[in-house]
Order: structure tokens, then C-alpha cells, then sequence
């Protein structure tokens, strides 16, 4: 049989060869560590991971040299077949390439699904709370009770959201917020019927149930069905006051038509994980509006995630031995 040759950082390889000894034959794996492997030997792969410290600080739009040039290695590779990624989404523009020529391409699901639900969570509460305004008082040194705020902040027991994908971010996000007395709806890709919901939909049918929505999440993966998803008609259908949490992708929001919406007081704020364009421009409004949490696409790190992408690869690599 012969060797398959798979391409890691030095650091995934030393994360692998533990849990790779316990079931595999040595001669069967061969693991080409890409910081010090020589051209001939990186056109031999047949298998790739591509761990977290490989995109590192890279986006899709910006990628930093480490990522370029193993991207390239990919792409120049004429017997890859199969491809791991760390993420959960597959639209990065290196993927795509790769799988219009045959390679597959398989995401990490789930691995980060926690730590993203548990940031949703943050920002529900901490816009519920009005953190926003809070530290930005406390920058300038200024005692300002919500005591003397002219409305307080609403109860979320009995608030609504509505989160659009149920894949297992969108269904942990449900959980925790349904354990803090929030109602869910669900929007999706399928019209199954959520039982724990109020009502589920499809991402085509969203608009019908935005009227009730005191918050709404999108956790949804990055497809034809959600790009542009929540536009100028999706904001307008939201009541007044509500709020809206983003950790799915930048494209499925219109950017300009929700800082309008931000602007005018329409939507009372908003938790960005993921924006149209990655880094954010340092002249975007979204930085400075004091409804806004901006955070830089980390909803999703978290210092287990590594090993929980190592173990998945390997259950992957054994169920195709």
C-alpha cells in the first residue's frame, strides 16, 4: 500500500504523531512538516491540514506570508486530494479553487461551537446591559448610573430572538439563551421544525418572522441562500429598539444599510464578530458608533479548539484508512 504524505505545520505534526502511533503503521503516514520540507518534497503531498497557526492573523481578504505560500503549495500540489481546515466555513477563495479541481475540502464543525455560543452570550448581555456606554464613561471618568438613564434596560426574560442557522453553533446559542428566559425562533437552511422554537423558517421566508424579534443572531454558514441575507428591507422589518449579533460572515450583512439602521436609532445596537471586508478599515463608522461592540473575527478562538481540529483530523484520517 502505498505512503500518503501529509502536509502540517511542525507544530500540528507534533501534535499528531501521539494520537497517528496509536493506530496507524508507521510506513503508511508520512508526515511532511511544510516550514522545512523542499519543493520536491511539497509537490509529493497528497493530504493537507490547515491549522489555525498556519492562517495565523490572515483573512480572506489580506493573507499574511505564511498563509500565501502554503496556499500556493495547495495549489501546486498535482496529487492533493483532500484538504482539513480548522474552520468551520469553506468560503474562503483557496477553497473554492480546490474543490473546482476535484480536491476535497472538510471543515472543522462544531470544534469551535462553544466558545462562539458563549461570546453570542456576551454580547447579548453585555448590550443588554449597556456595557458599551458604561465603559466608555468609565474612559472619561464619568459617574453615570443606569439609575438615572431616562429607560431602563429591558428585562431579556420574555424577549424573542431569532437566530438564523441551526447548525451546532445556532443550536448552542439556543440552548444558552432559552437557559436565560429568551423565546427562540429559527431560521434555516430546511424547513424542519424546531421543537423548542416559536416558530422555524426558512433563511428565504426570514422577513416573516424579523416583526418579532428582539434580537437577532445570524451563526449561519456563507451561501448563495445568505449572502446579503439582512439588507435594507430585514433591518426595516425589525421593531424598533431591537438588536442584532453577528458571528456567521461579514457578506451575509449589507454593511452600509446597517450602520444607517445603527445610526438612526432604528436597531439599539450590535455585537460584530465578522465584517465585509477583514481587517476592518480603520475608517469604518462601525469602530466609533457607540452602539456598536466591534470585535476582530475571534468569537471562535479558544485555547482547546488546536487539539479538539488535531483529534477530528485523526478520527477523519482513520475512517479512511
Amino acid at each position: 500500500m502505498p505512503c500518503i504524505n501529509i502536509l502540517v505545520s511542525t507544530q500540528a505534526a507534533a501534535c499528531l504523531r501521539p494520537g497517528l502511533a496509536e493506530w496507524a503503521d508507521g510506513s503508511r503516514y508520512r508526515l511532511i512538516e511544510f516550514e522545512h520540507a523542499n519543493d520536491a518534497l511539497l509537490r509529493q503531498v497528497d493530504v493537507a491540514l490547515v491549522s489555525r497557526d498556519i492562517t495565523g492573523t490572515s483573512t480572506k481578504h489580506v493573507l499574511d506570508d505564511l498563509t500565501a505560500r502554503y496556499y500556493d503549495v495547495l495549489r501546486n500540489a498535482p496529487e492533493l486530494k483532500w484538504v482539513h481546515i480548522h474552520s468551520a466555513g469553506l468560503d474562503r477563495p483557496i477553497f473554492g479553487e480546490l474543490q473546482a479541481r476535484g480536491v476535497e475540502v472538510t471543515p472543522s464543525s462544531g470544534v469551535n461551537a462553544q466558545s462562539v455560543a458563549h461570546t453570542v452570550v456576551a454580547g447579548v448581555l453585555a448590550l443588554n446591559r449597556r456595557f458599551p456606554q458604561i465603559m466608555r464613561q468609565q474612559s472619561q471618568h464619568k459617574w453615570r448610573t443606569l439609575a438615572a438613564s431616562l429607560t431602563q434596560p429591558a428585562d431579556l426574560a420574555g424577549q424573542t430572538a431569532v437566530i438564523v442557522g441551526w447548525g451546532p453553533i445556532g443550536r448552542l446559542i439556543g440552548e444558552f439563551l432559552t437557559a436565560l428566559g429568551l423565546r427562540i425562533i429559527v431560521a434555516r437552511h430546511g424547513p424542519d421544525p424546531v421543537p423548542q422554537a416559536l416558530a422555524t423558517v426558512t433563511y428565504r421566508d426570514l422577513a416573516d418572522v424579523l416583526p418579532r424579534a428582539d434580537w437577532l443572531i445570524l451563526a449561519c454558514p456563507l451561501t448563495q441562500d445568505t449572502m446579503r441575507l439582512v439588507g435594507p428591507d430585514a433591518l426595516a422589518a425589525l421593531p424598533e429598539g431591537a438588536s442584532l449579533v453577528n458571528v456567521s460572515r461579514g457578506d451575509v450583512v449589507v454593511e452600509q444599510a446597517l450602520i444607517d439602521a445603527l445610526r438612526s436609532g432604528h436597531l439599539a445596537g450590535a455585537f460584530l464578530d465578522v465584517f465585509q471586508h477583514e481587517p476592518l478599515p480603520a475608517d469604518s463608522p462601525l469602530w466609533d458608533l457607540e452602539n456598536v461592540i466591534a470585535s476582530p473575527h475571534s468569537a471562535g478562538h479558544a485555547a482547546g479548539n488546536y487539539q479538539r481540529v488535531i483529534d477530528l483530523f485523526l478520527g477523519k484520517l482513520k475512517e479512511r484508512q
